[in-house]
């Protein structure tokens, strides 16, 4: 059986004047999600299948899902593998140092971190 000819669509990203602070915080909110960040944050682009999450396929997609919907990540497709990267700039204009912010914090206190000392 030959295989059909016809591209499902890319994947849609909000415009900059779009990403809406709730939506980034909603995304960043979950440690799967926020692994996501961190690798992208050390990485300019990833292809999708290769991040360290102990998740289904298909919850990673719903992941990165999120993500993009949410602005925080843009997506393109290569051939059959999508690549993900970090709106940094996009993010940066919208909420200066926000992205640094909740980095910096999910560093200190979650899975993982030694709590501060009083």
């Amino acid at each position: 059986m030959p295989r059909s000819t016809r591209r499902r669509p890319g994947p849609t990203h909000p415009a900059t004047e779009e990403i809406d602070l709730l939506d980034v915080l909603h995304a960043l909110a979950d440690p799967t999600r926020m692994t996501i960040v961190r690798v992208l944050r050390a990485e300019p682009e990833r292809a999708c299948g290769t991040f360290p999450v102990d998740v289904a396929p298909s919850t990673l997609s719903h992941h990165f899902k999120v993500l993009r919907e949410s602005g925080v990540i843009t997506q393109r497709e290569e051939a059959n593998r999508r690549f993900s990267a970090l709106r940094t700039a996009d993010l940066e204009h919208r909420f200066p140092g926000l992205l640094d912010t909740v980095l910096a914090a999910y560093a200190r206190t979650g899975p993982g971190a030694t709590p501060d000392a009083p």
